[in-house]
């Protein structure tokens, strides 16, 4: 396989993750939204903390597929 196809490749799963991780993020939040005030507060915080390092992944994972795609441009 030449390389340029590994690395269109990389960015196919990487497209596919960002998708999981935007639809998580989103299902968290709005858990979040629906039971704030109602839930044992150490849950809340659990999701709250969950939320936020899945945005973290979320970003991570986004750099990284600008990095392959750049490298896409000096191939």
């Amino acid at each position: 396989m030449a390389h340029i196809d590994k690395v269109k490749e990389e960015i196919g799963w990487l497209k596919i993750i960002f998708a999981i991780l935007i639809a998580t993020d989103i299902s968290l939040i709005a858990w979040l939204i629906q039971n704030y005030g109602r839930v044992n507060p150490f849950l809340f915080l659990a999701g709250l903390l969950g939320t936020v390092l899945v945005a973290l992944v979320i970003v991570w994972v986004n750099s990284i597929a600008y990095r392959k795609i750049n490298q896409l441009e000096d191939l």
